[in-house]
C-alpha cells in the first residue's frame, strides 16, 4: 500500500475504525475475532503500539491506540489487516476487498475526548443491542479494564493512571446522563 501522509506522532493516541465494504461482516466465527487478536498481540510490540481500547463488532472496529516509537501506526494498521484479510481470504476461499476502502483516523487532542471515547468503544456492542452490558462482550478489551479477564491487550497503567479502582470505570461507562453530556461536546469526533 502506499504512504498514506498522515502526520501520526510517538507519545499521540489515536482513535482508528473501518467497516466492512458495502457494512458487511468483516468478523465470520469466533476464530476469526481471536486470529485479529492474536496478530494485534503479536505486531503491537513489534511496531511500537500501545492498545489502550478496542472493540470488534461483526462488521466494524474500533481500536483507541498510543504510538509508543517512531514507526507510523498506519505501518502498524497496514501489516495487522494485510494478514488478516489474506488469511480470512484463504479460510473462505475470497477474492476482493473486505474493507470500505483505507481505515479511518483521528487525533485525540484533549483529555475529556480520550475518557469518552473509552466509553464509546466498550459501550459499541451494547448500543448495537448485541449484548446487555459491555462485559459480556468477548472480543473488546473492557473485561481487562474492569478486572475479570487477564488479557494482554490493555495498558494497565494507563487504566490506573485514570480510574482509581475497576469499580470507577463501569461506573464511568454506565453512567447514562454523563455519557450523553459528554457526546455532545465530542461528536464531531466520533464514527462517520
Amino acid at each position: 500500500m502506499p504512504y498514506r501522509g498522515e502526520a501520526f506522532t510517538q507519545g499521540q493516541y489515536y482513535h482508528l475504525y473501518n467497516r466492512g465494504a458495502g457494512k458487511g461482516q468483516i468478523f465470520a466465527n469466533e476464530g476469526n475475532y481471536l486470529y485479529l487478536l492474536h496478530l494485534v498481540k503479536g505486531y503491537a510490540p513489534k511496531y511500537g503500539v500501545a492498545v489502550i481500547a478496542y472493540c470488534l463488532m461483526p462488521n466494524h472496529y474500533h481500536f483507541l491506540l498510543r504510538q509508543e516509537s517512531e514507526i507510523l501506526l498506519s505501518k502498524f494498521m497496514q501489516v495487522l489487516f494485510n494478514a488478516y484479510v489474506q488469511a480470512l481470504n484463504l479460510q473462505q476461499g475470497r477474492t476482493g476487498t473486505l474493507f470500505e476502502g483505507r481505515f479511518k483516523n483521528k487525533c485525540v487532542d484533549n483529555w475529556e475526548y480520550l475518557m469518552a471515547l473509552c466509553r464509546y468503544i466498550h459501550l459499541n456492542p451494547v448500543k448495537a443491542k448485541l449484548v446487555a452490558g459491555p462485559e459480556d462482550w468477548a472480543y473488546s478489551n473492557y473485561r481487562e479494564w474492569i478486572g475479570v479477564r487477564d488479557g494482554a491487550l490493555v495498558d494497565r497503567v494507563f487504566v490506573q493512571e485514570h480510574f482509581s479502582s475497576a469499580e470507577e470505570y463501569a461506573r464511568f461507562v454506565k453512567d447514562v446522563e454523563d455519557e450523553k453530556r459528554s457526546y455532545e461536546k465530542i461528536s464531531r469526533y466520533l464514527f462517520d
